[in-house]
């Protein structure tokens, strides 16, 4: 098999930086994972990159914040009192959590004020990008059973049980 079509059965070699909202990036040391194309989702941006590819070819690949964890939403960010709050729990930088009428309240103290915090409620991962360095290092047709074996734990995965 010399190109990549649905059921490949790739190995690719990454390496991954991940941009935080804050401006910083993070790399991560290079991986190599085997997958099953098209049967073993991969973030769309990914997939759409890998198709047709050979072995031996390299790309880039930028993964938007809503393929991973979503989009930060600045609505979420709001000023609220004090009161009813744990003061020890408050720290700046740190992540609120309480349960108040039987459910979690969780945000990240953005700023301290007198008598009002500025807490951000979205979620902690929430506007993460991530670039992609990848290298496709091997292609082969999948077996029956290993499609079959992938499309089960896929199915799995999509119903929480994996």
């Amino acid at each position: 098999m010399e190109r990549i079509e649905p059921e490949s059965a790739l190995t690719i070699r990454y390496a991954m930086v991940t941009h935080l909202p804050d401006g910083t990036d993070k790399p991560r040391t290079e991986e190599t994972v085997s997958f099953i194309y098209k049967v073993e989702r991969q973030v769309p941006t990914l997939e759409s990159a890998l198709n047709g590819r050979s072995v031996g070819e390299r790309f880039t690949v930028h993964v938007p914040a809503d393929e991973l964890y979503g989009e930060r939403d600045p609505d979420l960010i709001r000023e609220i009192p004090n009161e009813g709050l744990i003061r020890q729990r408050l720290r700046k930088g740190q992540y609120y959590r309480q349960i108040k009428r039987s459910c979690l309240v969780s945000f990240k103290v953005l700023e301290l004020r007198s008598d009002a915090v500025l807490a951000d409620f979205n979620k902690p991962m929430a506007g993460i990008t991530v670039t992609l360095e990848v290298e496709i290092v091997a292609i082969r047709r999948a077996g029956k059973d290993e499609i079959a074996a992938a499309l089960e734990a896929e199915h799995k995965k999509s119903i929480g049980c994996g």
